[in-house]
């Protein structure tokens, strides 16, 4: 593999884009599960393959040129805008917004799957990822996605975690609770946009969420949480790169059962190591 790795641009591209997913997808997957807002990946993750399908539409018929990924972008970030719009609406029963989107994204895609003559080989490599989607343009849209999102994190770090464990307490600080929700929100979307091509639309949510459930189980704060969950989902995206290659798979659906490995190591370490120390204190 090393060999075509430095013959070959798009194994380059591919492999270097996942390492960027494989950190600021737990990085802001972190703050999700804190939140208890998981089910957003999800939602998001929906609207943006109505947003793929749309722009694979939109080429088929009339050939204006426009890339699925950036399509996908802009549908997964007012899909985010309208989850914030409609939480505020529904200000008593706020999870009711990720539902209605959800919903919406499925129905979208649908249409637009249907009107662009249904599943092809680019829409298969969008829902579950690819180890050869990634062009040199992808590559460097996700590199200045990354770059804002870690940017935005380490200026408003603070701000983020007041939010994610004590929302009163927050704006009674004087914290712009709607403004930094929503900015986090759009970094959300970007982020579920730009794995697609590694991960999969349909499978992007669980990268987001499981090296967080993960690392739950071992951290014992929240710094070393952000750190652990990284670490393994950095170790999951490797893992299904490298097996996609060998193997001619789609890398997301490894990267998911990894995570689920590491996840269920984690739980049976963590349960081996409490009933050990109950033992002895016995």
């Amino acid at each position: 593999m090393l060999a075509d790795f430095l013959e070959y641009d798009f194994l380059r591209h591919t492999f270097f884009t996942g390492l960027l997913i494989g950190i600021i997808a737990p990085l802001l997957g972190t703050f999700i599960v804190v939140r208890r807002l998981s089910l957003i990946a999800d939602a998001l993750s929906h609207v943006t393959l109505a947003g793929i399908a749309f722009g694979l539409f939109i080429d088929k018929k009339f050939a204006l040129g426009i890339t699925p990924l950036y399509s996908g972008m802009g549908f997964s970030v007012l899909g985010s805008i309208f989850i914030e719009k409609l939480r505020g609406v529904y200000k008593a029963y706020q999870e009711l917004a990720i539902p209605i989107i959800l919903s919406g994204g499925v129905g979208l895609s649908v249409i637009f799957i249907a009107l662009a003559d249904g599943f092809n080989t680019d829409l298969f490599n969008y829902l579950f990822g690819s180890v050869s989607a990634v062009s040199k343009t992808d590559f460097y849209s996700i590199l200045g996605i990354s770059v804002v999102i870690i940017l935005v994190i380490r200026l408003f770090y603070r701000e983020l975690v007041t939010l994610s464990f004590d929302e009163e307490h927050a704006v009674a600080s004087g914290i712009h609770a709607k403004r930094i929700h929503l900015l986090f929100i759009i970094l959300t979307a970007l982020v579920i946009a730009a794995s697609i091509r590694v991960v999969g639309v349909l499978l992007v949510s669980a990268l987001m969420t499981l090296p967080v459930a993960t690392s739950m189980r071992i951290a014992r704060g929240f710094k070393q949480m952000i750190v652990f969950s990284i670490v393994f989902g950095e170790l999951a995206v490797i893992i299904g790169l490298i097996s996609g290659y060998y193997f001619s798979i789609p890398p997301g659906g490894t990267i998911v059962v990894v995570s689920i490995i590491m996840l269920l190591l984690a739980i049976g370490i963590k349960r081996y190591s409490f009933r050990r120390v109950t033992h002895e204190t016995e």
